[in-house]
């Protein structure tokens, strides 16, 4: 049987679809997997040993030049990637009018959400079979259970396995280090400097040495800013695949709401999780490792509680 997961974006999203396809790894043995992905979090499905192949695809970038000839010529080129194979299912795990856009060029029956569980439900007519999930399940649930439903396999009830590996990255942090993820995409989702200072100067006290994760110019200079308040370290710029070799080896993580606290809490470090324009109910941390979550919608976690925490797990 060969099936293609669509699950494009975000990179916490693709995260926690990854249980699912362990689900399937686990009750389908030999099944032939292929995943459409968005190409700069193409290297964590990459981390996935029941992955054959990945279809990196560039949407975010192409919306924006649609006429453009390298554009077109860019999108035809995956579609006849895409038509090359023909699929038994094709997984649409996202639930949007883009990855069902894209679910459709691909040779293969299109299944999804129903119109009561997607998030857009006209995608759902799209969709040769659907299936019914509830939206109070948490992301990775979700997942699981939508791949359950249209692979005709029980509903798992044991705990979400993420079963990833660490890659071996070009810049390699010390051996006992910790990740601190101060990255936001808004600045509302953004959690005081002087408290990442603080955090920082915590972890210098139990030996594990800071490392201050960034990914633009901006987040560089405030990274920057936090390392130099508890003597961590800043790599230089890093790509998904070597950052992710950095969190695999962190002893500890705190991050914001972003992909990558959620990759590293898959790979099973004690991840500390911070909200502060999000509830994170429906897309907390998880992951086989002691995780927690703080904060939510207008409310900035304290430094206090996040240290509280921090103290749990460094006595463990």
């Amino acid at each position: 049987m060969r099936i293609l997961i669509v699950k494009t974006s975000s990179m916490g999203d693709v995260v926690h679809a990854l249980p699912a396809l362990s689900d399937i790894r686990r009750q389908r043995p030999g099944i032939t997997v292929d995943w459409l992905v968005e190409a700069p979090f193409a290297a964590i499905p990459r981390l996935h040993p029941a992955v054959r192949k990945v279809l990196p695809l560039s949407w975010r970038k192409w919306r924006k030049s649609l006429f453009k000839r390298e554009t077109r010529e860019a999108m035809a080129a995956l579609r006849a990637e895409l038509r090359a194979e023909t699929y038994d299912l094709v997984l649409d795990l996202q639930g949007l009018l883009k990855s069902v856009m894209w679910g459709l060029q691909a040779r293969g029956p299109l299944v999804g959400y129903d119109r009561a569980s997607i998030r857009e439900p006209l995608a759902a007519l799209c969709y040769q079979r659907t299936a019914q999930v509830s939206r109070e399940l948490h992301a990775v649930e979700r997942c699981r259970r939508l791949a359950a439903a249209h692979l005709g396999y029980g509903l798992p009830v044991s705990a979400p396995s993420f079963d990833i590996t660490p890659p071996v990255g070009s810049w390699r942090a010390p051996v006992l280090s910790a990740a601190l993820i101060p990255c936001a995409s808004r600045p509302e989702k953004l959690w005081p400097e002087a408290h990442w200072i603080a955090i920082g100067q915590r972890l210098q006290r139990a030996k594990l040495k800071p490392v201050v994760i960034w990914g633009s110019d901006e987040e560089r200079q405030r990274a920057e800013r936090i390392a130099a308040g508890c003597d961590g370290l800043v790599p230089p710029f890093l790509s998904v695949a070597d950052t992710a070799a950095v969190l695999g080896q962190a002893r500890q993580i705190i991050g914001l709401d972003t992909g990558f606290s959620h990759l590293g809490a898959a790979f099973g470090a004690p991840t500390i999780g911070i909200y502060c324009d999000h509830e994170p109910g429906l897309a907390g941390i998880t992951g086989p490792g002691r995780v927690a979550s703080f904060g939510g919608k207008g409310q900035v976690p304290s430094l206090d509680e996040v240290m509280a925490q921090l103290e749990a797990h460094l006595r463990r």
